[in-house]
């Protein structure tokens, strides 16, 4: 699962980071990224990588209306040949995500308390993920596109085992190009590249329950939780 996470750099950052191209005006950093939210991602056009908006949230193009993205933030990777909803994306349209880092709760005897995760090497974490285009019905040809996409979970590795079952798919830089490649539509082969990050590459901590609010974005977010010693 993930359900929130951290995206702080600007496109020009992450065109410099990926090799790619951009466009894209510069965001305010958001510390607190919920569905629906607008994200940037990485998709190749003409084998040239393009950053580019979209809707978290996948809206399928066969969808009556917007509302059935907030149910369509994540995508089992065990199951993305097999879904309608998924299946021709898997093949044809395929993203990286690139995020800071993203938060789970972990669940103890006094409630859930939210953790941050981030690579402990501090680069992006780069998510795979699907997109699609859609336009309501009804409207005119030429109105605008929506563009939307879901991240893509897989089982979770130890450290993620620590607070959930699942955790989203992270591609290493040699994995990129094959991943996004729109004429590479082996499921089999890209099936592979689904598997959970490796040990030792992700750490976690604890931080505020302020993050349960999507009302609050700010850095205090990720700020470490710090506990004084116990009393006794």
């Amino acid at each position: 699962m993930c359900g929130r996470f951290v995206a702080t750099q600007t496109p020009q950052q992450l065109a410099a980071f990926f090799g790619a191209t951009t466009n894209e005006p510069e965001p305010s950093p958001n510390y607190n990224v919920a569905p629906t939210t607008v994200v940037l991602g990485v998709v190749a056009h003409e084998a040239q990588r393009v950053i580019e908006p979209f809707r978290w949230g996948l809206v399928p193009s066969w969808a009556k209306d917007v509302s059935i993205g907030s149910k369509m933030i994540n995508a089992r990777a065990e199951t993305l040949a097999e879904k309608p909803s998924f299946k021709g994306l898997f093949r044809h349209r395929r993203l990286l995500v690139p995020m800071d880092g993203f938060y789970e709760w972990r669940q103890g005897p006094s409630g859930k308390t939210p953790m941050f995760i981030k690579r402990c090497d501090g680069s992006p974490v780069v998510v795979a993920g699907l997109w699609s285009t859609w336009k309501e019905p009804g409207t005119p040809a030429d109105s605008p596109w929506l563009h939307t996409c879901a991240l893509i979970t897989t089982r979770a590795n130890s450290t993620m085992a620590e607070v959930h079952d699942r955790m989203p798919v992270i591609l290493e830089p040699n994995d990129w190009d094959e991943w996004l490649d729109p004429r590479n539509s082996d499921v089999a082969e890209l099936a592979e590249l689904l598997r959970p990050a490796a040990e030792g590459v992700l750490t976690m901590y604890e931080v505020s329950q302020r993050v349960n609010s999507v009302r609050n974005k700010g850095a205090d977010l990720i700020q470490p939780v710090s506990r004084g010693p116990e009393v006794t």
